[in-house]
């Protein structure tokens, strides 16, 4: 059931993508809002209270509408796992600025790329040269289709064939965003508005983003050149801040011979560590950035090849395994 739901829940996702200002972005935000504002009193154990009732408490409920389908119909059930998925997983999520910022410069246009990069990644890029903007876009592209895309897959498909569910794609959509969401800085303090619960969700989200990570970036190595892949992983996976970050832009820039990390103007990447030690040669260790050739607007096709060449992997992994168990 888990690579149907999957297939289409992608495809339609494809023709009918949720559009940029929907209703279940608003929802979640007015969600995490009321629970942070509710369950946290102030002490150190009520910041855990607030994440297991945000995160927790949807996953359980969508759980058990799961279960009560499953037991009346499977059809029904695996109608409502793709109604599930259309909301948690998809390209179309964040691919519309990946494409706008690629149109742009490829009409010449890096002013308009600049400003649509800063309102996709809330950031100052207005200074950023041209071989930094596509770093920086490629960078995020692939973190974004792994928090999108792969994470929310491996932990469907693993929670699923246990007959949970949707409760995997869930639990991991709202822990990524409730990541996103208290680590975002106050308008009047530009810090977080509640450490506690930034601290919090994010050891949570590294702890449960621990394997699709490292899933993902094994995916990338097979499709795309294993053996540099493999090497830059273990090499300048440490080049990042967080480890789960850093394996997948290793693996990548590896596996697409393209050079990513470095130190960007001040500002423009603040979960990026100031100094680095590692790299392949002399130059590229002297600016923390992984071999490969310099980032090109030719590197943006590659990359998209790349995260779909791995999905196709994926799928068709699912689908074997979906076979067999149909056969035994």
């Amino acid at each position: 059931m888990s690579f149907f739901a999957v297939l289409f829940a992608l495809v339609i996702e494809q023709f009918k993508p949720l559009p940029r200002d929907n209703w279940v972005h608003h929802t979640l935000v007015a969600w995490v809002d009321w629970t942070g504002r509710n369950f946290d009193a102030g002490r150190e154990r009520h910041a855990w209270v607030v994440w297991v009732v945000s995160v927790g408490t949807p996953g359980l409920l969508l759980t058990a509408v799961y279960l009560a389908l499953h037991h009346w119909s499977l059809a029904l059930a695996l109608v409502f796992n793709i109604a599930v998925l259309y909301l948690t997983l998809g390209f179309r999520q964040f691919s519309h600025y990946y494409t706008d910022i690629r149109d742009a410069l490829e009409r010449g246009d890096e002013v308009q790329a600049r400003r649509l990069l800063a309102e996709w990644r809330h950031l100052d890029a207005s200074e950023l040269p041209r071989t930094e903007l596509l770093r920086h876009v490629i960078e995020h592209s692939l973190l974004a289709a792994h928090r999108h895309v792969f994470g929310v897959f491996f932990w469907f498909v693993l929670l699923c064939s246990l007959g949970l569910g949707p409760l995997g794609a869930v639990l991991y959509r709202m822990a990524e965003f409730a990541n996103r969401y208290w680590s975002y800085p106050s308008k009047g303090l530009g810090v977080p508005a509640n450490e506690r619960l930034m601290a919090v969700s994010r050891q949570m989200f590294t702890g449960i983003d621990y394997l699709p990570s490292r899933l993902t970036a094994f995916g990338f190595a097979v499709v795309g050149n294993f053996e540099e892949a493999i090497n830059a992983w273990r090499r300048d996976a440490t080049l990042w801040k967080y480890p789960n970050e850093g394996v997948i832009l290793a693996s990548a820039a590896g596996a697409v011979g393209v050079q990513l990390g470095g130190n960007a103007a001040p500002g423009v990447t603040p979960d990026r560590t100031r100094g680095f030690q590692a790299g392949p040669t002399e130059d590229a260790a002297a600016e923390g950035s992984t071999g490969g050739d310099p980032p090109q607007l030719g590197h943006l096709r590659s990359v998209v090849g790349l995260v779909w060449r791995s999905v196709v992997l994926w799928m068709l992994l699912v689908a074997l395994l979906t076979l067999a168990n149909l056969v035994g």
